[in-house]
């Protein structure tokens, strides 16, 4: 793993559209290009607007392209978790080998195995996560290649969408010149990335509060184990503030963002600000008290809301506590309103690396880590470096390494298929 692999991630939410440009080599990120736009065409996670979402995405690209100097043409893409339903699914094939030796071949045809139970006709398969390989009954297997055996099984957690949803997000990034390298659901990126080993294993939820949605991935055993999505989000804070200091909402977001504090016990009465009156000249003063009231009332709505969400997933203790994320975390007392609702531990989670240390950027660099392992799992690292092995960026159109990213392998992933399936769509 001398070589480095260059990586380009898509995050398409409520309030913005992310970009990241992302060189891989030893396990270690290097962000080398950043887009941040905001985005149009996107209601709470869904689109509305595909012309409007496509000129999001093409600025988005743009901004990240003029920090490299080259071009971005293929992407790792994050899909909303609306609509998303985790099932389990099981797959079972006979070792193919003379000598039985499980080899890529036998862990692309248990993938395949697991795909054969019927979808229904308004959904789509996004990802299938391997939970465990067992081999001839012995199980708790992470990578079985190499064992001697006679049947193969893996269990593992099948990620559907809808189908109208999902060709939408697709038919907006087609349209905007680019092509799609794999497809993962977003929480699953983001709480892999954002929850260490431990938290993965005991029991953790990972909250995503965005502009215009909060995303909940539950993880318990060191897996993905349920997903959902609030309607509510930032933007709704932007608007209470708005409508209650009758002040422009560009206006009422800057006052969030500079002055705003979730918890009101914490906020200060001395620190004091003038705010614009929509529609006059004039302006009213207000103290951080005052809004963190404001502020405070939606918070705790939504996360009254999220332990409903707790309570119908089916998730009684959480030993892992929560971590929070997303670009409504940075927000002054949110950790310490989360702990006095949630009643459990609370951290605050954010991206450690130059360019990107805003937890709004937890989503977009793990899409990058998560395609990066899987990668590095099937053995799809290597064979030719950032040209051809991964997201490609080049300088000069005459090479066309799309066609020979890398010859077609048993140890193909199955989101990569699942994506090939998804272009056939629109041919």
């Amino acid at each position: 793993m001398s070589q480095s692999e260059l990586y380009v991630s898509l995050d398409i939410g409520s309030s913005s559209v992310k970009v990241l440009i992302g060189e891989m080599a030893n396990k270690s990120l290097n962000v080398i290009g950043v887009g941040n736009v905001k985005s149009n065409g996107i209601k709470k996670g869904a689109i509305v607007d595909i012309d409007a979402t496509v000129q999001s995405i093409k600025k988005a690209v743009d901004q990240a392209e003029r920090m490299i100097g080259k071009s971005i043409h293929e992407v790792v893409l994050g899909i909303p978790a609306n609509k998303a339903v985790l099932q389990p699914v099981k797959g079972i094939v006979a070792v193919n080998s003379e000598n039985r030796e499980i080899t890529d071949d036998d862990l692309d045809r248990v993938l395949e195995a697991a795909q054969v139970m019927s979808i229904p006709p308004e959904r789509e398969l996004v990802n299938i996560i391997p939970e465990q390989y067992i081999v001839d009954h012995l199980g708790e297997i992470k990578d079985p290649r190499g064992m001697i055996g006679i049947r193969l099984e893996m269990d593992g957690t099948m990620v559907t969408t809808s189908k109208t949803i999902l060709h939408n997000v697709l038919r907006c990034v087609e349209r905007a010149g680019l092509e799609i390298r794999d497809i993962y659901v977003q929480p699953l990126a983001a709480g892999s990335y954002a929850l260490t080993e431990d938290e993965k294993n005991h029991g953790t939820a990972c909250i995503d509060i965005g502009g215009g949605s909060t995303s909940i991935a539950i993880f318990q055993e060191g897996h993905l184990t349920a997903s959902s999505v609030i309607p509510v989000g930032g933007d709704h804070v932007t608007k209470d503030l708005s409508i209650i200091l009758k002040t422009p909402t560009d206006q009422a977001e800057k006052i969030k963002l500079e002055h705003g504090h979730a918890f009101f016990e914490d906020a200060s009465e001395d620190e004091v600000f003038e705010v614009p009156v929509i529609g006059s000249d004039s302006t009213e003063q207000y103290n951080q008290k005052y809004i963190s009231e404001i502020i405070g009332v939606r918070l705790e709505e939504l996360f009254e809301l999220i332990l409903d969400e707790f309570y119908r997933l089916g998730v009684q203790d959480l030993p892992g506590g929560v971590v929070l994320t997303g670009g409504m975390a940075k927000l002054d007392g949110l950790p310490e309103l989360a702990r006095n609702i949630l009643q459990t531990r609370v951290r605050l989670f954010t991206p450690e690396f130059i360019g990107v240390r805003e937890p709004q950027y937890t989503t977009a660099v793990g899409l990058i880590q998560y395609a990066y392992m899987e990668d590095v799992f099937y053995g799809r690292v290597g064979n030719g470096g950032a040209v051809s092995g991964t997201a490609k960026i080049e300088h000069q159109e005459v090479q066309q390494p799309k066609k020979q990213k890398q010859p077609k392998q048993n140890s193909e992933s199955v989101v990569t298929k699942a994506k090939k399936m998804f272009d056939r769509f629109f041919e």
